[in-house]
């Protein structure tokens, strides 16, 4: 995107997800204000001015992000899906943010057909509303015009920084989990693997962060994972977790053992001290359900 971004244009009225977010994400890309009015022609033909989720114009060389003027039937696509697209990180988003495909299903097909898509009742959807959701998105429908610094500006930069970091981190944990991660079997469970991240001098700051996502892909060939293994981010150890809380583990069965410092009282995370493989692994055996 250019960097001579003069300002970020909504729509006025009430707020979205879907409008929020892409402002949000290009709050902390351009670091520029937000106003919320209708645009002029002038606006959607100036590149300059970034013109999302109104305008009825998808023209990402000009910085228009709209998709009201797409068929209804064409496949669910809102502003934050557009933006995410120029920024060349939608593929990763849709891979990692698991709310990204509902919130493009409840902007463009409403909540009746959203929730038939999910398999639930549509009041399951309303039960999942946070008031952190109705305040910002509230807030942010009686603003006119948002500066950098004023706090519900900032707090929407927050939001794209993060979603940006989490999005582009995360794809390069990816690659370096593959370069290190072991799979390892279990002794005497049947054939249930374990997932293993030893510790590197270089280690993130949540060594977990990016784990499961990257078993969700190798386990069709690596066989049934019940356990993650990885170093404890709070201490020289390892934490010790089911893997998509597996049946078969039951970690306050190590609450007593020497090195283990803590067992969740349900039984899915513990955290050792231990750091050798061996001891990882008698610890593994012993908290298996029999």
């Amino acid at each position: 995107m250019s960097s001579s971004i003069r300002y970020i244009l909504t729509h006025p009225g009430s707020a979205h997800k879907d409008d929020f977010l892409a402002c949000s994400v290009l709050a902390d890309v351009h670091q520029v204000a937000i106003v919320r009015r209708e645009p002029t022609e002038q606006e959607l033909d100036a590149p300059d001015v970034c013109v999302v989720d109104v305008g009825g114009r998808h023209e990402p060389e000009l910085n228009n992000f709209d998709h009201h003027q797409f068929d209804r039937d064409s496949e669910p696509a809102c502003a934050i899906t557009l933006v995410l697209k120029h920024l060349g990180v939608y593929e990763s988003a849709r891979q990692f943010c698991e709310w990204l495909e509902p919130a493009e299903w409840f902007d463009t097909r409403g909540p009746v057909a959203t929730a038939g898509w999910l398999g639930v009742e549509r009041e399951v959807l309303a039960r999942l509303n946070s008031p952190i959701d109705v305040t910002l998105l509230r807030r942010f429908a009686l603003s006119d015009k948002l500066e950098p610094g004023e706090p519900l500006w900032q707090i929407m930069q927050y939001v794209g920084e993060d979603m940006l970091s989490y999005v582009r981190s995360l794809k390069d944990r990816m690659r370096v989990i593959s370069r290190t991660v072991q799979f390892w079997e279990i002794p005497e469970s049947g054939g249930l693997m374990a997932v293993y991240l030893p510790r590197t001098d270089a280690m993130p700051k949540d060594p977990s962060m990016g784990l499961a996502r990257y078993v969700e892909q190798q386990i069709s060939e690596k066989g049934e994972v019940a356990a993650m293994i990885y170093p404890d981010r709070r201490g020289e150890g390892y934490g010790l977790s089911r893997y998509n809380d597996h049946p078969k583990l039951e970690f306050t069965l190590i609450d007593g053992e020497a090195d283990v410092h803590f067992a969740h009282a349900r039984g899915f995370v513990a955290k050792t001290s231990a750091t050798s493989t061996d001891r990882l692994m008698e610890l593994l055996k012993a908290a298996l359900l029999k």
